[in-house]
Parts: C-alpha cells; sequence; structure tokens
C-alpha cells in the first residue's frame, strides 16, 4: 500500500486541484474518473490494429481517472456530501474501470491474455476482501501492498513505457531492449506489470483476508 500510506500528506494537493471542481457533485465525478478509464481501455484495445503510440495517451487517461477517482472523495468530505449511495456508486464504477483496463490491454496484444485474467481475478478479490470488511461492520479495510492507487500508477508507467520499448504478441523484438527475458521467455513492459498485480494482488487479498478473520469474534462467541 505505497501510495495509500501518503493520503494525508497528498490532501494539500487535492484542495489545490479540487477547487476548480468544488460545485460538482462527488457522483458526477465518479462518472467521469469511470470515462476516462473506458476511454483508455479503448484506445488500448484499438493498439491491435492502430499503433503503440496510441499507449502514450492511454497513460494520460489513466492517471486522469485516477485523479478525479481520489477527487470525488475528497470533494464529498469538503462539501459535507458525503453517503452511502456515493460510496457504492464509486466502487461499483472503480470495479467496472478495473475490468475495462484489463479487458483493453489484453485485446491490445501488449499483454498476454492469461497474465491478464489472472491480474483480473487478483485485482477482484484484493477489492472484495476490503469491502466484505465493511459489509460485516469492520470498516472498510486497506491493508496491504497493492491499493487501487498503486495499480493505476503502474499501470500508466507501464503503458507510457510501452509506447517505445516493447513489441507486441507474439513478442519478436527486433531489438534487445524492448522486452525482459526470464528463462527464455519474453515479457512486455506490460506483462511485468500484471505479474506483480497478480503476485502482490493475491499476498494483499490474503493480508486483507486474515486481518479480517482475526478481528471476528470467535464461532459461539
Amino acid at each position: 500500500m505505497v501510495i495509500e500510506s501518503y493520503r494525508g500528506r497528498a490532501d494539500r494537493y487535492l484542495e489545490w486541484l479540487a477547487r476548480p471542481w468544488l460545485r460538482w457533485t462527488p457522483a458526477a465525478l465518479s462518472w467521469l474518473a469511470f470515462g476516462l478509464c473506458v476511454a483508455a481501455a479503448v484506445l488500448a484495445a484499438a493498439v491491435r490494429w492502430t499503433t503503440p503510440d496510441l499507449f502514450l495517451a492511454v497513460s494520460a487517461l489513466i492517471l486522469l481517472g485516477g485523479l478525479f477517482d481520489a477527487l470525488d472523495g475528497y470533494v464529498a468530505r469538503r462539501n459535507g456530501t458525503m453517503s452511502v449511495r456515493g460510496d457504492v456508486l464509486d466502487h461499483v464504477l472503480d470495479r467496472y474501470s478495473d475490468v475495462a483496463l484489463l479487458i483493453g490491454i489484453a485485446i491490445s496484444g501488449y499483454a498476454n491474455p492469461f497474465l491478464a485474467l489472472l491480474a483480473l481475478v487478483s485485482l477482484l478479490l484484493v477489492s472484495y476482501m476490503g469491502t466484505q470488511a465493511q459489509a460485516v461492520g469492520q470498516g472498510r479495510l486497506y491493508a496491504g501492498i497493492l491499493s487501487r492507487s498503486d495499480r493505476l500508477v503502474i499501470l500508466a508507467v507501464a503503458t507510457f513505457l510501452e509506447f517505445d520499448w516493447s513489441l507486441p504478441w507474439p513478442w519478436a523484438p527486433s531489438a534487445p531492449w524492448s522486452h525482459f527475458v526470464l528463462g527464455g521467455v519474453g515479457f512486455t513492459v506490460i506483462d511485468v506489470a500484471l505479474v506483480w498485480f497478480i503476485v502482490a494482488g493475491q499476498w494483499t487479498a490474503y493480508a486483507r483476508a486474515r486481518s479480517l478473520y482475526r478481528s471476528l469474534p470467535p464461532s459461539g462467541s
């Protein structure tokens, strides 16, 4: 949970960034964040039939989507408009954004579809464990090493690097720096990010499940 640990320090910057958006409703900002992520997913998928130059726009849209995802909560707190309905909408749109982004990345041809599938399962498990704690009255869980902020930044960086550093499936590079090789198997930059999502995601899901289980009273008590 690298980025989440700096949430308090980031508030001063969010206050400045949020000023032009204070008249927007948090729900509108949530939908805007969702739209930006879906646009990034569509452009990522379009790379398959166009050019990897689109990854530059994909990276920018992912970062903007993450920014507005942070602003919706800040604006809600700042204006005193926090609500259970808004919280549900935010989480639902976040999950659909995650699904859209990984599907777009998988279609792009710059990621192993199997890795994309495993990464998607891991990310959904991470989110499920966090909200499951909330569902049993223990409060939202943010423990672990892979928060949503972390994975959006990692995916934005990976797509930015893919813009010029790698080649599409099935990885037949013409330059030695265009991919990472392990045991004779080539990985694109995005693949490396997906492997991290799988490993860190599973660990984070386990850590949250363990923390939740230990916080609950024993059976029969």
